[in-house]
């Protein structure tokens, strides 16, 4: 089992930056990528981005390809979420996700983690 908990989430104003830490315990060992979701009011969860294991390789959704970027410290079990110029339509649940899967590297896909945190409020006012 993997438990993984998020942080950094807040109220900030558009335009701003905010940056989220999912901090991994338990069988950290058998994860592989990384990836970070949202989901707003009324709307499906959506892919944001991935990161591989040893952090070399990262995709994004295009909406926030440029804005955002995410980084891993293996050694702290740790992924960030860096979001920068960020807009109202920004505004949802972000929830981290690993995946145990060595087959892909870079998933996109929801059904492709195995593990999910509890989510984390981002507000972008205007």
């Amino acid at each position: 089992q993997v438990q993984l908990v998020e942080s950094g989430g807040g109220l900030v104003q558009a335009g701003g930056s905010l940056r989220l830490s999912c901090a991994a315990s338990g069988r950290t060992r058998s994860s592989y990528a990384m990836g970070w979701f949202r989901q707003a009011p009324g709307k499906e969860r959506e892919f944001v981005g991935t990161i591989n294991l040893r952090g070399g390789s990262t995709y994004y959704a295009d909406s926030v390809k440029g804005r955002f970027a995410i980084a891993r410290d293996n050694a702290k079990n740790t992924v960030y979420l860096q979001m920068n110029s960020l807009k109202p339509e920004d505004t949802a649940v972000y929830y981290c996700a690993a995946s145990t899967s060595f087959l892909v590297e870079i998933p996109r896909l929801s059904n492709e983690y195995d593990y999910w945190g509890q989510g984390t409020q981002v507000t972008v006012s205007s």
